[in-house]
């Protein structure tokens, strides 16, 4: 007996829900279209103009991120010369260096991307989330420093030198990040 175009069709559809049912994954069928599952774009582009607006929103990035940052403390506190308060202020002041400079001093994409060039003259921050304020993304990466800034000054025992050190540091990095600075440049710094 042979199979038209029809029943082959539905045979495959059948395959595919079978492998589907099998995984744990429900399939709705549609009449005359393929699951979605059948249906993948492999070896497509992304859709998004400029990777840049949503890279802090992908999955895992923000556990990848709180966990490089207690990498580098416990790089810090195997030094040892260095005392815990040290350490504390220096972890919170590498950490805001590294912030200011990735976040709000380097500008444009790592890529070429077809904006026409809107992306080059800003960045990374202004960037994120389509220039969105107050973004699940964006409210993590201000409330991160600020907790990182408690804990060093903890363990500094508030003494004024790491104090004044570490406030300096916050407020470096807490400033830029405020919407009233929004493409904002001061004394015409990192204007080009």
């Amino acid at each position: 007996m042979r199979r038209t175009g029809n029943n082959r069709e539905s045979a495959d559809r059948a395959k595919v829900g079978h492998f589907l049912e099998t995984t744990g994954v429900r399939a709705v069928p549609q009449a005359g279209r393929a699951p979605e599952a059948g249906r993948m774009n492999v070896g497509v582009a992304h859709s998004e103009v400029n990777p840049n607006t949503r890279v802090m929103n992908s999955r895992g990035i923000w556990l990848a991120y709180v966990i490089l940052v207690g990498l580098l403390h416990v790089v810090l506190l195997s030094i040892p010369f260095f005392s815990i308060p040290v350490v504390w202020t220096l972890t919170n002041v590498i950490h805001n260096l590294a912030m200011y400079v990735f976040l709000h001093t380097v500008k444009g994409t790592p890529f070429e991307t077809p904006d026409q060039g809107k992306a080059r003259l800003l960045t990374h921050w202004e960037q994120m989330d389509y220039g969105l304020q107050f973004t699940s993304s964006r409210k993590f990466l201000s409330i991160s420093p600020i907790v990182l800034y408690l804990l060093a000054s903890f363990y500094t025992k508030y003494d004024a030198a790491h104090f004044l050190i570490n406030t300096a540091s916050l407020l470096s990095v807490l400033l830029p990040k405020l919407p009233q600075f929004h493409g904002v440049r001061l004394f015409g710094i990192n204007k080009y």
